[in-house]
Order: structure tokens, then C-alpha cells, then sequence
């Protein structure tokens, strides 16, 4: 199967459903975010602390599979030069339709976070990416290629799904248990029955990869990166509360491109 290709329209389904992570801000917000006011996730809840911004003025930043009219939107309102490059053409539409609507200037670019090869190398002064890796098969790529295309002293503010939660039978977990079927790292290709891999493609959902903390923060390290601060956060939905009464279900790192 073609991983992305499937992802690019299952994503481009979620948005006619009306996933949370597809539907754009407000005008408020952004206005907000023109007065240096705002408000950005990487995962479902906390907040970005404000110290881990780089200055936004002319600030050349790419929203990595950040589609959906949300944090591309904001980041441009506050002053920086925004790209956003998703792998759902419906996702970058939401982006589109939040510029024309307020009068913000954006560029957004069909395309797969494992392959930024459309950029220079140093293109970007930051990059913003919340919880999408889950999306891919393979995060090295991913963490390779972001560090190419950062300037030497680049931030790179990046959110995951802590891997503990892909231990659990899903339906288990939606009727509130814990009941451990898998291991990590997990793949719905390899990991689900033929039966539940055909329901997850009737319903139009993504396919997830659950990677090892080694991949998600060792390949950053291993990528060229100073993790300069981290955070734990939990998930928003109830099946995700499950697991959050033991052990945070998501976390955020910030990292910096080293000067040499």
C-alpha cells in the first residue's frame, strides 16, 4: 500500500467529517494574533510556552503537516513568512480560506514531511510541527530533512504521541480499559486483523505508526539537534483519558539546529 497516498485522502476525509484538527480559527483569533496575542498547540491540550517562540517578525517558518487553517494562519497574523506544506490538499485549503478571508499572505505546498526537497538547505529560521509523525512509517527522514532545512540556530518546536498508548487494544480502551495487545513500535498495517485494517479504510481513518521514544527523541539527536526543553501533555479524547490517568499520553520537544 501507498502509505501517503492513502493518508492524503483519509485526511482529506476527516476534513468534510470535521475532525477537530481540520477546522480553521477565527477571524478573533486572528486578530489576536496580529496584536502578539495567541494562543498555539503541538498536542491536544497545553499550550506552546511563549519562550519557546523565536521572534516572529519576517520570521521564515514552515508549518510542517500543519494543515488545516490553524496554526499557519495564526503564526503569519503574528508577523512571520509561513509555508505550510501537508500531505492533504483539503487540509492546505482550510489554510488558503483563512488567508483570503482575513488578508494574510501564506504559501502552502502539497506534500510529504519525509521529503522536503522542494527547499534549499537553511530555507527556514523555525519550524513548527505538532502531532502528525504518527502518520509515516519512518520518522528518521523526517527529522533528517527538517534539520537540512533549518539556518544554524533554528528552533524546531515539535509534538508526539507518547508510544504507551498504541500498547492498548483500541476498543478496550473505549470502553475504559487497559488491556495490552501490542508492541512498540506498532504499525496498523502489521499490527490489526485483516477485519479491523478493513474497517479502519471503511471509515476513512489514517493509518498510524506507533514509534519508539528512541525514534521520536534519538532521532532528533541523531539528526544533528540540541533538545533545548520538553513537556509532557495528555490527549483530548476519552478514550485517550484512559491512559493519561497513569502516564501522559502525548509530549512536545523543542529543539535547536546547533550554530556549527
Amino acid at each position: 500500500m501507498d502509505v501517503q497516498k492513502y493518508n492524503r485522502d483519509a485526511w482529506d476525509a476527516q476534513v468534510q467529517s470535521g475532525n477537530s484538527w481540520t477546522k480553521p480559527v477565527s477571524s478573533e483569533t486572528i486578530d489576536s494574533a496580529r496584536g502578539g496575542n495567541f494562543r498555539l498547540v503541538l498536542t491536544p491540550e497545553k499550550a506552546v510556552p511563549a519562550d519557546w517562540f523565536p521572534p516572529l517578525d519576517q520570521c521564515r517558518t514552515l508549518c510542517l503537516a500543519s494543515g488545516g487553517g490553524q496554526q499557519g494562519p495564526v503564526l503569519a497574523a503574528a508577523g512571520a513568512e509561513v509555508t505550510v506544506l501537508d500531505n492533504s490538499p483539503r487540509q492546505l485549503m482550510q489554510d488558503v480560506a483563512v488567508a483570503k478571508r482575513d488578508g494574510l499572505t501564506l504559501e502552502t505546498i502539497v506534500g510529504d514531511m519525509a521529503d522536503l526537497s522542494c527547499f534549499e538547505d537553511g530555507t527556514f529560521d523555525f519550524v513548527f510541527h505538532p502531532c502528525s509523525v504518527s502518520f509515516v512509517p519512518d520518522v528518521q527522514p523526517v527529522f533528517d530533512e527538517v534539520f537540512r532545512v533549518l539556518q544554524p540556530g533554528g528552533v524546531y518546536l515539535f509534538g508526539a504521541c507518547n508510544p504507551v498508548i498504541y500498547l492498548f487494544d483500541y476498543d478496550a480502551l473505549k470502553a475504559g480499559q487497559l488491556e495490552v495487545r501490542f508492541s512498540i513500535p506498532y504499525s496498523d498495517q502489521s499490527s490489526l486483523t485483516t477485519v479491523e485494517l478493513k474497517q479502519l479504510k471503511a471509515g476513512n481513518e489514517p493509518l498510524c505508526f506507533g514509534h519508539s521514544l528512541e525514534a521520536l527523541i534519538g532521532g532528533q539527536l541523531r539528526s544533528g539537534f540540541h533538545i533545548a526543553d520538553y513537556y509532557d501533555d495528555k490527549w483530548a479524547s476519552a478514550d485517550g483519558k484512559v491512559v493519561d490517568q497513569f502516564i501522559a499520553s502525548t509530549f512536545a520537544t523543542k529543539a535547536i539546529k546547533p550554530d556549527r
